[in-house]
C-alpha cells in the first residue's frame, strides 16, 4: 500500500486509511477474495500504531468492505452489486444536498445548476 496517512488534513488516521482502502476496492485495484496485509504489517507499512489500523479493519468489515476470517486474516468481501449501487445513491444523494446548500447560497437557481452541470460536460458514462 502507497504511503500514508497524511498529515495535511484533520481526518483521523484510521478514516484516511478506510477511505483509501475503500477507493482502491472500489476502483478494483483490490479484488474480491483478495487477501488484505494483517494488521500489524500495516502498521508497520504506514508506521502507524496497530491499534490505528486495527480500528480501521473494524471499520471496513463493519462496512462489508473486508471479511477477518480468524486464524486466516483478512479477505476482501464479496459485495453485492445492489449493495454497492445503494452506497453510490446515498453518496449522491449528499453531494446533491450539499450542490443545493451550496446554490442556495449563492443564488443560483435551478436552471443555472443545470447548465453548469452540462457545462462541466458531465455525461451518462463519461469521466469527469
Amino acid at each position: 500500500m502507497e504511503r500514508m496517512p497524511q498529515s495535511n488534513t484533520n481526518k483521523p488516521i484510521y478514516q484516511q486509511i478506510v477511505d483509501h482502502i475503500k477507493t482502491l476496492i472500489d476502483s478494483g485495484q483490490l479484488s474480491q477474495g483478495e487477501a488484505m496485509p494483517s494488521i500489524r504489517q500495516l502498521a508497520e507499512d504506514l508506521q502507524v500504531s496497530a491499534i490505528t489500523t486495527k480500528r480501521a479493519y473494524e471499520e471496513l468489515e463493519r462496512e462489508n468492505f473486508i471479511r477477518t476470517i480468524p486464524s486466516k486474516g483478512s479477505f476482501v468481501a464479496v459485495r453485492d452489486l445492489d449493495q454497492v449501487k445503494d452506497e453510490y445513491l446515498k453518496k449522491i444523494e449528499l453531494h446533491m444536498r450539499e450542490i443545493r446548500l451550496l446554490a442556495d447560497f449563492c443564488d443560483i437557481s435551478d436552471k443555472e445548476l443545470e447548465l453548469m452541470f452540462h457545462l462541466q460536460g458531465i455525461k451518462k458514462g463519461q469521466k469527469s
